[in-house]
């Protein structure tokens, strides 16, 4: 498996190129409008002469804040008032210029304003609105059996759910968070009533839904704007004026419609932000569309190096800590409890622990899944060892066997099935939690699931959800056949029988 494993990093490596050109590395968030302006600040950066990979959907502010801070992207679109209110929370910046002076003091720049405001709002269903008169956030005062749902960033941010709710004095309790392409859905079934709207949604019209006055005022202007990495904007200034010229080009009325675009009409990101700047500016530049299998393969070869690496990562560990559990009993509770501990830690919390540590991509990913996939291999190992008749040991150290010889020639082999059956489940659960890596940017089977739910695009969630349950269960009957090429004949037809 380790020589597979090499021969497949080998032959998915990049070639070396002698590109020198300057790299530009956009980043967005993972809602349709983020997409949007980050493939417009790729394309223009191209048209400059550079080389632009855009790192699409990546997870909420944190993700990108942090991945810009520590180098591993260039530029991305922000708003001033999550600048204001969640990442400068504390220090009560009034204005732009106070902005940019706290920005400048972590080596960061920030553009004018891209031309609209699109600032946090409440909204629900019209005719719901209509029949209870409710017009205004404070109506929502009298009707507090109303059923809320906000997205999960709106739940915890300095402007969010509990600032609003206090500023108003709203009393309702039924109060849940959701992902924010999910809370039309939750509309449209009545599942939610109310829920938080970004003021460019093209779903607003769409499906019908009023915005409530924001009477008291409680919602900043969140004005789109550019950061960018001054480092690197002083050493390719031809690439930050081409970027810059995105400030002051896109009204709010036109966001809407290139966020309908792309929402309700069902046209790739590239291609809404190719027509933009035709038009707009009267730039051509090329869309490319891969097909769908070219899609899949690629996000095949992410999604098994993932597994691949934390797997093998995961084996090399588990399986020395499992022959320790079981020899050192008090050793092994320790072992198994640390182990259950990391098991128990909501996978997607234990990515963005990660982030500070070892930034965006495929590295968070592969140590979370090595992390995620100790437990099972660590218990199957001990409890294999364990369970290794008595009389059987006996007649090993009744040939004068060495303990490690009795390791390796008795001990590990009789307990094979066990142990295989452990890296079948790690690698299970594995192929499983990598999809979450698309929220840090490590690709895989993930990557067109988050599109999917974010387009409301079933076709796109099918091809991820598709070949990643199919590559479980390739992955299941891979190992079947491995413990038929590495467990002995006679240990297997015993094993039968015991069962």
């Amino acid at each position: 498996m380790l020589v597979l494993g090499l021969a497949w990093l080998v032959a998915c490596a990049p070639e070396p190129t002698a590109d020198t050109r300057p790299e530009v590395r956009v980043g967005s968030k993972k809602f349709t409008e983020s997409v949007i302006l980050g493939e417009l600040v790729a394309r223009l950066a191209r048209l400059s002469g550079a080389h632009a990979v855009h790192r699409r959907e990546l997870g909420g502010t944190t993700v990108l804040w942090e991945a810009l801070k520590r180098g591993e992207l260039e530029v991305y679109p922000e708003y001033t008032g999550t600048l204001r209110q969640e990442l400068f929370a504390s220090r009560g910046l009034k204005d732009d210029a106070a902005l940019r002076e706290a920005l400048a003091a972590e080596g960061l720049g920030m553009s004018a304003s891209l031309g609209f405001n699109d600032t946090y709002a409440l909204g629900m269903k019209e005719a719901e609105a209509e029949r209870l008169g409710i017009r205004r956030i404070s109506d929502l005062r009298a009707h507090p059996e109303l059923k809320l749902g906000f997205s999960n960033e709106f739940m915890d941010r300095g402007d969010g759910w509990p600032a609003l709710r206090e500023r108003y004095q709203l009393p309702q309790r039924q109060v849940r968070g959701l992902d924010h392409d999910l809370a039309y859905r939750g509309l449209e079934s009545g599942a939610i009533q109310v829920t938080d709207l970004y003021s460019t949604d093209a779903e607003i019209s769409a499906y019908g839904l009023r915005v409530l006055e924001d009477d008291l005022k409680h919602f900043p202007a969140y004005d789109a704007v550019l950061l960018y990495r001054e480092d690197w904007a002083r050493k390719n200034p031809r690439v930050l004026a081409a970027i810059l010229e995105l400030q002051g080009l896109i009204s709010e009325p036109e966001m809407v419609r290139l966020n309908a675009r792309a929402r309700l009409e069902r046209v790739p990101e590239d291609t809404v932000a190719a027509e933009f700047l035709a038009r707009k500016l009267g730039l051509e530049t090329e869309t490319q569309s891969d097909s769908l299998a070219s899609r899949v393969w690629l996000r095949t070869r992410e999604h098994l190096f993932l597994v691949l690496v934390s797997l093998l990562g995961a084996i090399g560990v588990a399986v020395p800590l499992g022959v320790l559990s079981a020899k050192r009993a008090r050793v092994g509770q320790v072992v198994l409890g640390l182990a259950g501990i990391i098991q128990t830690v909501p996978s997607l919390a234990l990515l963005v622990v990660m982030i500070p540590l070892l930034g965006i991509g495929s590295r968070p990913a592969i140590v979370a899944l090595f992390l995620y996939g100790l437990l099972p291999i660590v218990r199957n190992t001990a409890a294999g060892l364990g369970g290794i008749p008595g009389d059987l040991r006996e007649s090993a150290q009744a040939l004068g066997l060495s303990p490690r010889a009795r390791l390796w020639r008795i001990e590990l082999p009789l307990a094979a099935p066990s142990i295989l059956a452990g890296i079948q489940t790690a690698a299970v659960i594995n192929v499983g939690t990598a999809t979450l890596g698309a929220l840090i940017g490590a690709g895989g089977y993930g990557q067109p699931i988050l599109t999917g739910i974010r387009l409301d695009n079933t076709g796109l969630i099918l091809e991820g959800a598709v070949p990643a349950a199919l590559l479980a269960l390739a992955v299941s009957g891979l190992f079947e056949l491995l413990e038929r090429l590495v467990v002995p004949r006679g240990l297997r037809v015993s094993q039968g029988q015991q069962t």
